[in-house]
């Protein structure tokens, strides 16, 4: 096993509720900075209906090529939500000198009549 070396900073949440978190922001992978991305978009319409969702990547080093782990819940619709998760595609260079991800992929099963939907999309540059 080998060490890579990292730097961030833990922000400590306040509150007594002894199952509270911390939030860990990493700036730094083996000496490159890291980034994220943003990602939304619309579930496929099944049963009925589709749900919408939103969030934020993992960190990922900076300057090379490099995929994000990404997870959120979707918006709670026809009375139940469900779990999308997975890791996106490699990099896609943007003529700016920035990039993008393609992610896509199926969210968990739920729902009264047990069913998942498709999801598809590109996060933020």
């Amino acid at each position: 096993m080998s060490n890579v070396p990292v730097t961030g900073f833990l922000y400590y949440s306040e509150g007594d509720d002894p199952f509270h978190s911390h939030n860990l922001y990493i700036t730094s992978w083996d000496g490159q900075p890291v980034h994220t991305h943003q990602f939304k978009g619309v579930t496929s319409f099944d049963v009925g209906h589709n749900h919408y969702y939103a969030g934020t990547t993992e960190p990922a080093p900076s300057g090379v090529q490099h995929t994000h782990k990404y997870f959120t819940f979707t918006t709670v619709d026809d009375r139940h939500k469900h779990v999308i998760h997975g890791v996106t595609g490699p990099a896609v260079r943007l003529p700016d000198g920035g990039h993008y991800h393609e992610f896509s992929g199926e969210t968990s099963v739920d729902g009264a009549i047990p069913h998942r939907h498709r999801y598809i999309g590109k996060t933020s540059p």
